[in-house]
């Protein structure tokens, strides 16, 4: 029995192949001559294995490329999502997941599909980035009164305001803890409490934290009782989260409402494509039709866009 290959599957497995090569040599390419890691420290584990000295030497050539580009933006995305990763290692992650889901809809169905599908990864990862950055908004926003009474109660025991931070860094839930805890340490290393203070409530995107901010700087420069002040903005804040809450309930049903219409079109499309296939097909063998599609998708864009400002609250 003999196999024919198409030339979609020739290209798919020379690229496969390929790719496989360039992995296989960047493990197993000998290194420079160096003394072994335990003649050199005493004590020291053993070295990395060639998987680990692979991935190791592509971060760092994605290190070198960025390095020459302006990348505060990334690692500020990274930092508000909460990933405990540098930008070159991100990138390889992105990198290495965008080639295995190209090398599959290349061999399944064509290199359109594997070039498509290769291209939505690194839109998908910045989608999941803004995903768990909002998460982690609303988070801090939701445990932001009661780390402000944690604060009062530690400055009211006689510690001092970096004291009480670094309380609220011990006993407070993510992120909550992690960002106080980035506070101490900036504060440790030099920097000015009300400069760290401001770069995390510019980081967490937290009006209310801004208005601690300004109370702790108003503090420091005229002095005062510092926790009856965070006392009245925790009250503040207090109530404003009950009432950012309640418009969160009310704008729940507008919001599935508005899922339900986007979503719509294409369920009853999908519904023709199976039950009736002729009827939906005529839109594609004329130019009529293709042109009722192209109305319909920007009816649908606009109809999206109008939805969205409709059920959007901001508070």
């Amino acid at each position: 029995m003999t196999v024919s290959l198409t030339l979609p599957a020739l290209v798919a497995v020379g690229l496969v192949a390929l790719a496989i090569g360039t992995v296989a040599y960047a493990i197993l390419a000998p290194g420079p001559a160096r003394l072994p890691l335990d003649r050199r420290r005493q004590g020291a584990g053993p070295q990395a294995g060639p998987l680990e000295r692979g991935a190791t030497a592509m971060t760092r050539a994605i290190g070198s490329i960025l390095g020459r580009r302006d990348t505060a933006v990334a690692d500020s995305a990274l930092g508000q999502a909460g990933v405990k990763m540098r930008l070159p290692e991100f990138v390889f992650l992105v990198i290495v997941a965008a080639l295995v889901v190209g090398a599959g809809g290349l061999v399944l169905a064509g290199p359109l599909l594997g070039m498509v599908v290769a291209a939505v990864v690194p839109i998908l990862a910045r989608i999941i980035l803004s995903i768990m950055a909002d998460r982690r908004r609303a988070a801090f926003a939701d445990q932001l009164d009661d780390s402000l009474q944690l604060m009062a109660s530690s400055l009211r025991a006689g510690h001092s305001l970096l004291q009480a931070l670094d309380s609220v860094a011990r006993e407070a839930e993510e992120p909550t803890s992690e960002e106080f805890a980035r506070v101490i340490n900036e504060t440790r290393m030099g920097r000015e409490v009300n400069a760290a203070l401001q770069e995390t409530a510019n980081r967490m995107g937290s009006q209310d934290f801004v208005w601690v901010v300004q109370a702790v700087a108003i503090n420091r420069e005229v002095g005062g009782n510092l926790a009856e002040v965070l006392d009245g903005v925790g009250h503040t804040i207090r109530e404003r989260n009950q009432i950012r809450r309640q418009v969160k309930a009310l704008a729940a049903e507008g919001k599935l409402s508005a899922v339900i219409l986007m979503l719509l079109p294409f369920g009853i499309t999908a519904f023709l494509a199976f039950a009736n296939p002729e009827y939906i097909g005529k839109f594609t063998q004329s130019l009529l039709g293709y042109a009722m599609i192209a109305v319909s998708v920007v009816l649908l864009i606009v109809g999206g866009v109008w939805l969205r400002k409709t059920v959007s609250v901001k508070f």
